[in-house]
């Protein structure tokens, strides 16, 4: 199926999110730092990047989508640039800030609460992949 590379500093939260991602027949690489996220992109090449927000910082988890969507065509990150990302994270259960996909702000292409159950999320994935794979 799919290399998915997870990008989250909760070890937890990449073992529940991996079980059925796994089940599901993907491949499931980790990272627990958006630098080390951004070095895994490298190494994994993966089909989709599932994204935590708060990691080292408040907004690591922008840094690192608008680092990987950065449109510069000189961008280290050129060939990851479409590669989907679903932004996972319980930021709007830990503040009263609100944020959603948008090109400019915040480059991702979906965006969920953590603890969403795990058919939710599996639906999620499979819709990003198809869209990704142009079956959408």
């Amino acid at each position: 199926m799919a290399k998915i590379l997870m990008i989250d500093d909760d070890p937890d939260i990449i073992e529940a999110v991996r079980i059925p991602l796994e089940a599901r027949g993907h491949e499931v690489q980790a990272a627990s730092s958006g630098p080390e996220g951004l070095r895994r992109v490298k190494e994994v090449n993966p089909d989709l990047i599932i994204l935590d927000v708060m990691m080292d910082t408040y907004t690591e988890g922008f840094h690192v989508s608008l680092t990987l969507r950065n449109r510069a065509h000189d961008s280290e990150y050129a060939a990851y640039r479409n590669v989907p990302i679903l932004m996972l994270t319980s930021i709007h259960q830990s503040t009263k800030e609100r944020f959603g996909p948008d090109e400019d702000y915040l480059p991702v292409d979906a965006f969920m609460e953590k603890g969403a159950p795990p058919a939710v999320l599996l639906a999620k994935v499979d819709e990003l992949l198809a869209k990704a794979a142009g079956k959408a």
